[in-house]
């Protein structure tokens, strides 16, 4: 055995066995090469695909529901968020200052703390009963406008120093101004008072662009208490009358507020959220 090892074959073989373990090692090399700068390349591609990197986005009502939803997905897409809410509460990884919305000082000191805007959103809204005609109070009506009409043009008005010259501006109204029916008087002028108040603000702030999400029902605490058999009772009702068979979720909304952000060729749109809630 002792003389194989010393024959010019086993050299020869020994030699070729080199050359090929050279050789696997070298294209192991090369796999592990292509590997790292493909997750490099990925890591590079997951920042660059966020859509609004390095933009400040202000939700007015971001504390929960909806306006929560939004800023939940605006942060998650790389901006600033700002949540401005009567509770100061605001979703992990966004900033919260505890001012109301009907409050024009609060507003006024909000904004200039912040800074430059290049997202002005505004969810806020006051939970507005069905009350027949009748039945209607002044307190009531007045509260219902303040909330969610004249708080979304005076946030306008106080932001428009801080909101850059390609702002995006995005407001809430809802399907029942279009819904008609007993008893939905008030949401409904309200409603729609804000979808005209968008529509003439997109011609006059031009070229920052003003929208409108305007949601059917959607699975918030404005349907009352969470998990009461009255509210369970409320939206499987309406689930089942809907083309898709189920009430909307915050997040189904919020990525309408993502498109009216992002999209910079949409303005002076009332975009419906509804599941078919007005076929």
């Amino acid at each position: 055995m002792i003389d194989d090892f010393a024959s010019p074959t086993w050299a020869d073989h020994h030699t070729q066995v080199s050359t090929n373990l050279a050789a696997l090692f070298a294209r192991v090399s090369r796999g592990l090469a292509r590997l790292a700068g493909t997750l490099r390349f990925s890591r590079k591609t997951q920042t660059m695909s966020k859509m609004l990197l390095n933009q400040t986005v202000v939700v007015i009502g971001g504390g929960s529901g909806i306006g929560a939803a939004v800023a939940r997905l605006a942060s998650a897409e790389g901006a600033r968020v700002v949540a401005i809410s009567r509770s100061g509460i605001a979703p992990q990884g966004v900033e919260a200052i505890p001012a109301d919305a009907c409050d024009l000082h609060a507003l006024g000191s909000a904004f200039a703390t912040i800074g430059p805007i290049d997202h002005l959103v505004h969810t806020a809204g006051a939970r507005t009963a069905a009350t027949a005609l009748p039945l209607l109070e002044m307190d009531a009506l007045s509260l219902a406008f303040d909330t969610k009409v004249f708080s979304a043009i005076q946030a306008v008005r106080l932001a428009l120093p801080h909101l850059s010259a390609q702002a995006s501006i995005t407001f809430t109204s809802g399907q029942v101004s279009r819904k008609y029916g007993t008893g939905s008087m008030v949401k409904g002028a309200v409603n729609a008072a804000v979808d005209a108040a968008g529509r003439h603000l997109a011609k006059e702030l031009a070229p920052r662009r003003v929208n409108v999400i305007s949601p059917g029902v959607v699975d918030t605490p404005t349907w009352g208490e969470s998990g009461s058999a009255a509210r369970l009772a409320f939206l499987a009702r309406v689930a089942d009358a809907l083309p898709v068979r189920r009430v909307g979720t915050p997040e189904d909304l919020a990525r309408a507020y993502l498109f009216a952000m992002t999209s910079g060729f949409v303005t002076g749109s009332v975009i419906d959220i509804d599941g078919g809630g007005l076929l």
